[in-house]
């Protein structure tokens, strides 16, 4: 009941958030994501320094005041704190701290105030919380003014002021030790109106959770530790952060890039509510297709866990003829999709994302990639050299085909490609579980959504290789070689005729209703014969 009551209070304060910016004309304004994302933020790394001097130091625990107590520390003592501090955690000098700013309000230029010391602090944490661009450029962890953004500069102040008036009476030191679903719930919550690019190229930056949740259960279904994860198109990285709390904050790290610089802050903000800042470093805004970061000199870096669920469609032509290179000959084996003459921006560009993937695995490496479900069953081209390609390296491990709508933004049928360097036996699973789930409203779009037992009912079946009727089918390479590379479980299923044992006498009876059924609608149809005739023998030329 308390995370309960806690959960309702952040998402209200993230609600009094979005009040102030419309308040001062920022509803629904580009920049609103800019603010409400990033004071949240210092609001959250605020509190946090607080919650771990404390627990460094029991005299500042103990103290009726914490922050009269931490004023009498020398510099010197100050800084030995900070060095005492976790590497991943964001280190504040103490005019950082937002009751400085608080007590500061009537002072000439606010506005200036506040901005400023955002901006030291993400200088002062530099090294730890920038993300860097395809070039190796830092993106710095708050915006130079956000106050800026009020186009009315008589009004910065007093928006500033307000601002800082909703995040002193808030306070995140009892949560620093929840759990994942936690602190998704409040991400969720916290992006919910952003989660779309404003061109409207990309699908959604917010995997549903039981997409995420099936995915990270079936890769890693026993304890692993010290690997790498990665996504190559990973948005606000839901899928990573699952897959990186099944396997263990501590015992992972992650990579990723993204093309959007939205999506790379929302990764970012990800990574620091769920304790993974030691993996800030490798999160790259920038072209995966075009320039590919994650390098070991000229070839690409290779992870042992990668799940994506990259963008269907998409105009990538002005730059294609940068990919059919003969240096991405290999990365790129079974083609690139061509430029149609028209309709360009419904070019499969995830056809290129899952060649990236395959390519981009270890030698034990295990994937999990969203794709639309007429992959799984096209008879030619790109799509069907890709499947030929994963059955002839014996490394597909199954398929799971989705729901409907699972994606409240698309109605594309989605399915779930699980490959797997090391199942060179075979042994593979393809589930049809596209009749699960209930359907609900979701704002002007029907989405389906999947129970808890659900979720587990198919993980659970796909893990333990179970051939359930109407449901999965367990199938050799070579049976998918003889389905001419199909992974629909539909077209394994077996068709089945139920027999049903009945008497004579019923067989009987079954026979003369068919009969007399048959005989009236002879008779009908034999008046009706006789009224057609009678109405065209009625008909004259006039």
């Amino acid at each position: 009941m308390v995370m309960q009551d806690f959960t309702t209070q952040t998402k209200a304060l993230i609600d009094n958030l979005k009040g102030v910016c419309t308040s001062y004309g920022l509803g629904n304004d580009g920049n609103e994501f800019k603010i409400i994302t990033q004071v949240f933020l210092y609001k959250f790394m605020n509190d946090k320094f607080v919650h771990e001097v404390k627990s460094i130091d029991a005299k500042l625990k103990t103290a009726d005041n914490w922050e009269q107590a931490i004023a009498g520390y020398t510099d010197a003592q100050y800084q030995l704190l900070l060095m005492r501090m976790s590497p991943d955690s964001a280190k504040l000098k103490r005019e950082h701290y937002l009751s400085n700013l608080f007590n500061q309000q009537d002072t000439e230029d606010f506005a200036k105030l506040f901005d400023d010391t955002l901006r030291n602090i993400a200088i002062f944490n530099n090294d730890i919380f920038s993300v860097k661009t395809g070039t190796g450029a830092k993106i710095t962890l708050f915006d130079n003014e956000l106050s800026n953004y009020i186009t009315d500069s008589s009004q910065r102040d007093n928006f500033c002021k307000a601002i800082v008036n909703q995040l002193v009476n808030f306070s995140f030191e009892q949560i620093f030790n929840q759990k994942f679903d936690f602190f998704a719930t409040i991400f969720e919550y916290l992006i919910k109106d952003y989660n779309k690019d404003g061109g409207g190229k990309y699908a959604e930056y917010f995997s549903p959770h039981a997409v995420s949740i099936i995915m990270a259960s079936i890769l890693v279904p026993e304890p692993v530790n010290n690997v790498t994860c990665y996504d190559c198109a990973a948005g606000s990285g839901m899928l990573l952060m699952t897959l990186a709390h099944v396997i263990g904050v501590d015992r992972c790290t992650i990579y990723s890039q993204d093309i959007s610089q939205k999506s790379s802050s929302m990764l970012r903000l990800n990574l620091i509510l769920n304790n993974l800042v030691h993996s800030i470093q490798n999160i790259i805004q920038g072209n995966t297709m075009l320039l590919p970061y994650h390098k070991v000199g000229d070839q690409l870096m290779t992870f042992d866990y990668i799940v994506s669920n990259p963008p269907f469609k998409l105009d990538f032509s002005d730059y294609v003829s940068d990919l059919d290179k003969p240096q991405n000959k290999e990365r790129f084996f079974a083609g690139i999709p061509n430029v149609p003459n028209k309709d360009k921006d419904k070019m499969s560009i995830y056809l290129l994302f899952i060649q990236h993937i395959i390519v981009s695995l270890s030698a034990t490496g295990k994937a999990g990639i969203v794709v639309p479900t007429g992959f799984i069953t096209a008879q030619s081209g790109i799509e069907k050299k890709i499947r030929e390609k994963l059955i002839e390296s014996r490394m597909l491990r199954g398929v799971v085909s989705m729901p409907s709508n699972i994606f409240a933004t698309t109605g594309t049928n989605v399915s779930i490609l699980f490959i797997d360097k090391t199942n060179t036996k075979g042994d593979i699973v393809l589930m049809d579980a596209s009749k699960l789930g209930t359907k609900v409203k979701d704002g002007k779009n029907q989405k389906t959504l999947l129970s808890p037992e659900e979720e587990q009912l198919i993980i659970n079946t796909f893990n333990r290789h179970e051939a359930v009727d109407d449901f999965t089918v367990v199938v050799s390479y070579e049976d998918i070689k003889a389905k001419n590379y199909s992974f629909s479980a539909g077209q394994y299923f077996d068709v089945k005729i139920e027999y049903t044992d009945i008497t004579p006498e019923q067989f009987a009876e079954k026979m003369a209703g068919f009969t007399n059924n048959l005989e009236a609608m002879f008779k009908e149809s034999a008046q009706l014969e006789v009224d057609i005739k009678t109405q065209l023998a009625g008909l004259k030329y006039e």
